[in-house]
């Protein structure tokens, strides 16, 4: 990195060509693939590695974008726990999505991580490939008068100043511009609620495929749903989401709320009567956001910084690697001196995946997904592209899932009902 030094007493700054906000999985993957085309990166993360994160199962698409940044060989040799598809419960209702009998093409596997080890390792790949990572680092500040400025601190109590071309936000759920620019509005999604633990699960059902995410829904409240995503050493993550006045009283003991929650859905229920909490459980409130922009000639929002949908289908770290890939591809270009339209180049054909999963989404909520999830007898055409949505290709636009999404789901919601 350059520096510079005016005067004996003011404020270092240095010069970069892009700086990251964020080492998750989009700063990471970012700064790799920029670092690959010979750019100059800085990454500044807040926290220190590794460290809790919620959101721990990938999507097949994920694994794309993963080898893109010659990180796959790290992530296959790993030790997580492989997974080919996802099941979803409804009462005496249960039925599974093999990932690899889809429509779309693509890897058809991946991986269910927890992610303090996952997102460190992608860290620490982009480290050995040559990008400087800082952590304990915290943007104070930004200037886009002119070429952007960010004002940083480190939790060692230094300060200084970086001069970049472009800055990439990857804080996710920090959303660092969006707060310092004034760029977030409300999301048009409900505000919900998600309580959730790491557990010793104990599971003995022979019925209990761990390879798969477990959907299960509420038999009361078809809008409260449960994950249950096992990891490789006999661990699993699980959680609740609903409105929160749906979860009681959330002044109380949190553990208490998610046990009380799980004893209500009698299939969880019996495949966790032997687990053990390990952590105090943890919550996350009004998730959901959006923004005014997500991208100009000086910054681009990638994944949570941007929008964040709803963890259902385990959109959110797919989408974060797609803005990280799209985001890169048209940053090269213009750091090689070419006119880019970042809402042409960038937000629309991100855009393009996260409309296809909010359809879904919000068809999940209002229950007609769900009709469609269960239904016991669908065409094997229309359950493999419905399949390629909850495996990540939300992009594919040769899936008319994809490309006319809201029409196509009707249409299948009215032949369940027929």
């Amino acid at each position: 990195m350059l520096s510079t030094h005016a005067h004996q007493n003011t404020i270092s700054v240095e010069e970069v060509d892009v700086a990251i906000i964020g080492a998750g999985p989009s700063g990471s993957i970012a700064a790799s693939l920029l670092h690959a085309q010979g750019k100059r990166v800085l990454v500044l993360e807040k926290q220190h590695f590794p460290r809790f994160s919620i959101g721990e199962s990938l999507l097949p698409c994920c694994m794309q974008v993963i080898a893109e940044a010659n990180m796959l060989d790290a992530v296959n040799q790993a030790g997580f726990q492989y997974k080919d598809g996802a099941a979803f419960r409804c009462g005496d209702q249960y039925t599974t999505f093999n990932f690899e009998d889809k429509f779309s093409q693509g890897p058809g596997t991946t991986f269910q991580v927890e992610r303090a080890k996952f997102d460190k390792l992608l860290a620490d790949e982009a480290t050995k490939q040559g990008v400087e990572i800082r952590y304990g680092q915290s943007v104070e500040s930004v200037d886009l008068a002119n070429e952007p400025q960010l004002t940083v601190s480190s939790d060692t109590g230094e300060s200084y100043r970086v001069n970049a071309k472009f800055i990439l936000d990857a804080s996710g759920f920090g959303r660092v511009l969006p707060r310092l620019l004034k760029l977030e509005k409300p999301s048009s999604l409900p505000t919900r609620t998600a309580v959730f633990n790491h557990i010793q699960d104990n599971i003995t059902c022979s019925d209990f495929d761990r390879n798969k995410i477990l959907i299960s829904v509420h038999p009361q409240n078809q809008d409260i749903w449960y994950w249950l995503i096992p990891f490789s050493d006999g661990r699993c993550s699980v959680g609740v989401v609903a409105e929160p006045h749906q979860l009681g009283d959330l002044s109380a003991n949190l553990d208490d709320v998610l046990l009380e929650m799980i004893s209500q859905e009698p299939g969880l229920k019996r495949l966790l009567a032997n687990a053990e909490l390990i952590n105090d459980s943890g919550i996350l409130k009004g998730y959901s956001a959006n923004v005014t922009t997500l991208a100009s000639d000086k910054f681009a929002l990638l994944g949570n910084a941007g929008e964040f949908l709803d963890p259902v289908f385990s959109s959110g770290v797919t989408i974060a690697m797609q803005s990280a890939s799209l985001a890169a591809k048209a940053l090269v270009k213009q750091l090689d001196g070419e006119s880019i339209n970042w809402q042409t180049e960038y937000a629309e054909p991100l855009m393009k995946g996260v409309d296809t999963f909010r359809t879904y989404v919000e068809a999940w909520y209002d229950c007609r997904f769900q009709e469609a999830i269960f239904y016991q007898d669908p065409d094997r055409t229309i359950k493999q592209m419905i399949c390629s949505i909850l495996a990540g290709y939300a992009w594919d636009q040769k899936n008319p899932f994809v490309s006319e999404s809201k029409r196509r789901l009707n249409m299948v919601v009215e032949l369940c009902r027929s």
